[in-house]
């Protein structure tokens, strides 16, 4: 496998890895992002555009969640990259294994929206990325942590305090810990709708 182009410097930084179809990318995934990076007290985070994603059926135009990505991810920390695009990849552990074999001194934490939690049992070899990297939970409307998700019983008691949240990115996976914050009711889907 080649050397992908990273968005940025790595080596002993704790970085956020926030992956998605950004079809398209809108307010409610800056908030989650900017969420994480102050409340994990991350370096920087890394927005991933998916290169394809196995449980959807519409991805949209590649370049086009690209740029709305690149649109969206404004600010100090933010990065977007297309390393799935780069290295022909689909599945968010070969996503995983690629980056840190490309950045083995960065402290990386993944980040997924609590929209994502139900549904992250049906990833390819998620227990493995559970195992790998410590996850930030961010809420997300309509997405109770007070309904467990088979990762958060599976994963219940590496559940950090939420207090906590900033000793994630030092602490050995498996580890996540939940995050509330204000909510922003903005879908894709929606998007998507809207004429």
């Amino acid at each position: 496998m080649k050397r992908p182009r990273l968005p940025g410097p790595a080596k002993g930084l704790a970085i956020g890895l926030f992956g998605g179809s950004f079809n398209p990318a809108h307010a409610g995934h800056l908030l989650v992002a900017q969420t994480a990076l102050k409340r994990l007290k991350l370096d920087e985070v890394w927005w991933i555009v998916a290169r394809g994603n196995p449980l959807k059926s519409d991805h949209g135009d590649y370049a086009v969640r690209l740029a709305s990505a690149r649109a969206m991810a404004q600010g100090a920390g933010m990065d977007v990259t297309d390393i799935e695009d780069q290295l022909g990849l689909t599945y968010s552990i070969d996503t995983v294994r690629a980056l840190i074999k490309a950045a083995p001194d960065a402290r990386f934490v993944w980040l997924m929206g609590a929209d994502n939690l139900a549904g992250f049992d049906r990833w390819k070899n998620w227990e493995e990325i559970a195992r790998t990297l410590p996850i930030a939970v961010i809420s997300r409307p309509g997405a109770p942590i007070t309904k467990p998700s088979f990762f958060s019983r599976r994963f219940a008691r590496h559940r950090l305090p939420e207090p906590q949240a900033a000793a994630l990115a030092y602490t050995q996976a498996p580890a996540w810990v939940y995050i509330r914050t204000r909510e922003n009711p903005t879908s894709s889907t929606a998007l998507r709708a809207t004429p």
